[in-house]
């Protein structure tokens, strides 16, 4: 009688076939022609409805997880004397249990070694989804690192303040260490101290720069107000880590965005006491007998009086209440200048211009707010594309989910489209300096790649209308501001059109544990548009919408290299258009704007593949917005005088 078989899922140890040999007995293959008796054929699958975790940073779990999957592989045909072999190697804790898999061929039924929930709570806590070993013993050893360097043995809360300090100091290193060791099983107590023991920032060196004392204040006022704000979400992940843990959607989004949003609006509404307590910083502590660590210290003293849990939970609250998540990952880059598109040359030098706050954040890299930003994914953006931190005069710009620049390392903010919108206005509403443009980011599905398609004139023109900064001139005519002021446009290769641009992106430093190679998502492309105006208060939750649909229906390409404008003449007549029109805008017709209007709603009823991933009557709200918007544009040119 022929012995019984089974397909068997892994999603471990086993799928490396020295182990599995070791384990069962028998070898497998991929390939048809080389599988006999003793070499079983495998196959790529995917178990929809768990996530894969490793709390122990040994063993590898299957939870349930609704959407979430796990890419492993089917062994097909595994005799029943193999799996007895198998049942023993992977122990008690999981349940052989039968699923159905993804494959090539469609669905199949395979055994798989699982594990409940509750039985993960049992042995590992409510943070069982979270690598122990990684984060959390690592973070550990930078606390003892702290206590053995910064005024050791002393139990004073002085001496605990100024370690919490000096740890803002060294946020950046502590992220960056935890990304790059992310899977591995140690980290030497030599690289660690060799990667921490690093000299304390100081500010001295500016006090008899007559150049630099005129600012000297201010930025002392940024660098207490951003250390209240870092306090406070620190305080949110640590006091509501398991409403947080619940409330992120995947591993692939920045899992601060949900706690820096709380943060801002705490800081936010509450901006008079904020004000209050910077006044009395800096009347109380002339730089003069003080360095950056004392006023660091000082915020982090301030920030727990004045932060309350039970404000932190009523806002957390209503984000949960308003999640409005979709499926495809957002970004945005928001750029702040008080000197606006002469911040950087050629304009800066055309203007003489001059910013007598910050100095165009000439001194942003001296009081390290590099580092104390790198929560909100802060810069200097001169628009050279140089990612050193020497000093540097441009755009402060803020980019939630960017992890390091240098690196070109980031993950999307959220899939939510109201939670990004919150984000970036809470984000402007935090920095004293004046908003100037906003890039939004939409990741392309894989399909999307190398298919792209110019965008319609009538397309742009309506994209412009919605985000491109329409203003008054003084003559009393409407214009395109973006366009007007030159601001997205550019010369290194020719004449150009900076509208929108495919880029790659990159979360992931290291291998996968067992095949030794990135895993799905680690490098994406997104499409980024680069065409909005930012002013404070406008809601921008419409057009990331529109965006999003016609990012989905269409599968907008680059609009206008200078390649594009070099090789279509169709192109550069039609460039040549917008700009006469961005300058002195007509109506557009309610043909164009019906089927603009008619590809982002095919966009977002499709986003679920051949559903919509938003409620219905959210995205009637949204393309209603986006027609009103662009109907009341037209009635405005009709009340205007006449060019």
């Amino acid at each position: 009688m022929a012995e019984s078989t089974v397909n068997l899922f892994i999603y471990g140890s086993l799928r490396d076939s020295r182990v599995f040999q070791s384990v069962s007995g028998l070898s497998f293959t991929k390939k048809t022609s080389k599988a006999d008796q003793n070499t079983l054929l495998a196959e790529p699958a995917f178990l929809p409805g768990y996530r894969r975790v490793s709390p122990d940073n040994v063993y590898f779990y299957a939870v349930e997880a609704p959407s979430s999957r796990i890419e492993g592989l089917v062994i097909h045909n595994v005799p029943e004397r193999a799996m007895d072999e198998i049942d023993k190697y992977e122990g008690k804790r999981y349940e052989r249990e039968t699923v159905l898999v993804n494959t090539a061929q469609g669905s199949i039924k395979a055994q798989a070694y699982l594990v409940s929930p509750e039985s993960m709570r049992k042995h590992f806590g409510d943070r069982f989804h979270v690598n122990l070993i990684h984060e959390l013993w690592l973070r550990k050893r930078i606390d003892k690192f702290l206590k053995r360097h910064t005024r050791p043995g002393e139990r004073m809360m002085d001496a605990e303040m100024e370690r919490q300090a000096q740890r803002e100091l060294l946020a950046t290193t502590e992220r960056d260490l935890v990304m790059s060791h992310y899977h591995s099983d140690a980290v030497s107590d030599y690289y660690l101290e060799h990667e921490l023991d690093r000299s304390r920032p100081s500010i001295k060196h500016l006090y008899d720069d007559q150049q630099a004392k005129p600012f000297i204040k201010n930025y002392l006022s940024l660098v207490v107000k951003q250390v209240l704000l870092n306090q406070f979400d620190e305080q949110i992940r640590a006091k509501f880590r398991f409403e947080l843990e619940h409330m992120q959607i995947s591993d692939r989004y920045f899992k601060r965005s949900v706690s820096m949003l709380a943060a801002l609006k705490m800081i936010n509404e509450n901006s008079k006491a904020v004000d209050l307590i910077i006044g009395q910083c800096l009347q109380t502590m002339p730089y003069e007998k003080h360095d950056l660590i004392d006023y660091i210290k000082y915020s982090v003293r301030a920030s727990k009086s004045m932060f309350d849990i039970r404000i932190a939970k009523a806002y957390l609250d209503r984000i949960r209440s308003n999640f409005q998540p979709g499926l495809m990952p957002l970004g945005a880059e928001i750029e702040l200048s008080n000197l606006g598109y002469a911040a950087v040359a050629p304009k800066k030098n055309d203007r003489k211009a001059f910013d007598s706050v910050y100095d165009d954040f000439r001194y942003f890299h001296d009081f390290n707010l590099y580092v104390l930003t790198w929560k909100l994914g802060g810069y200097i953006d001169d628009h050279t594309g140089s990612t050193d931190q020497e000093r540097r005069s441009g755009f402060l710009e803020l980019a939630p989910g960017r992890l390091n620049i240098s690196g070109e390392l980031s993950r999307p903010a959220t899939p939510d489209p109201w939670l990004l919108n919150q984000l970036i206005q809470e984000i402007v509403a935090f920095y004293p300096v004046k908003p100037h443009s906003l890039h939004l980011s939409f990741q392309l599905r894989k399909h999307q790649i190398d298919h792209q398609k110019v965008l319609p004139l009538g397309f742009v023109k309506c994209l412009l209308v919605l985000g491109g900064g329409l203003e008054l001139k003084e003559t009393g005519h409407l214009w395109v501001s973006r366009m007007g002021y030159d601001e997205i446009k550019q010369y290194d290769y020719g004449e150009e059109l900076i509208f929108a641009r495919t880029s790659k992106r990159k979360w992931y430093l290291s291998g996968d544990e067992i095949a030794d190679r990135p895993p799905t998502q680690a490098v994406t492309h997104i499409q980024q548009y680069k065409f909005i105006r930012l002013q404070e208060r406008t809601n921008y939750e419409p057009l990331i919408m529109c965006l999003k649909g016609l990012q989905l229906a269409y599968n907008p390409a680059d609009y206008l290299t200078a390649i594009q404008l070099r090789t279509s003449k169709k192109l550069q007549r039609e460039y040549d258009h917008l700009k006469n029109w961005a300058a002195e805008p007509t109506e557009i017709s309610p043909m164009t704007i019906s089927r603009f209007l008619s590809t982002v709603r095919d966009g977002l009823m499709n986003e679920g593949h051949h559903r919509p991933a938003h409620k219905l009557h959210y995205i009637d709200w949204a393309l209603s917005a986006i027609d009103v918007q662009l109907r009341m544009f037209n009635e405005q040119l009709k009340k205007l005088p006449s060019v």
